[in-house]
């Protein structure tokens, strides 16, 4: 039934991933499914924040997420998982969508959590996004 699974992770919040992983874990098993797990760096080449940051730290922000993102797949995914470490840049709900369409998953597994504005009290704004514009399926895990 799915045979690429997409689950977007942010390496600083144990909470994007605390309940997804394993769920995005039983899927792959089930269905013999590949992992692709996705990390998003935000775009320090906007004009207005570039301006603030060595032009190398960019560079050396995706070697030390990606050096992060290896060890955390050694760490949480099993060996005998299928497992792609994908870092992207940008706002992270486009770049979730992009890396969706790029590689042609079937389903993005995602964790949400309460924020404190009311319209994004049932799902972050990120998930909600994700959710209203991927043509792909989404399952949300609280």
């Amino acid at each position: 039934m799915y045979n690429k699974i997409l689950l977007p992770i942010d390496l600083n919040h144990k909470q994007s991933w605390n309940k997804a992983l394993p769920t995005a874990l039983n899927f792959c098993q089930t269905y013999n499914a590949s992992l692709h797990v996705i990390t998003v760096l935000p775009d320090f080449g906007m004009p207005l924040v570039g301006g603030f940051f060595p032009k190398e730290y960019a560079d050396q922000a995706k070697k030390t997420m990606t050096d992060n993102l290896r060890a955390f797949v050694k760490e949480h995914v099993p060996k005998d998982v299928k497992v792609q470490r994908i870092v992207a840049d940008g706002k992270a709900y486009e770049a979730i969508l992009r890396v969706a369409k790029k590689i042609d998953v079937d389903l993005i597994i995602m964790a949400s959590h309460k924020r404190k504005r009311l319209e994004d009290y049932l799902l972050g704004t990120n998930a909600l996004r994700v959710v209203q514009q991927s043509k792909r399926s989404v399952m949300i895990v609280r």
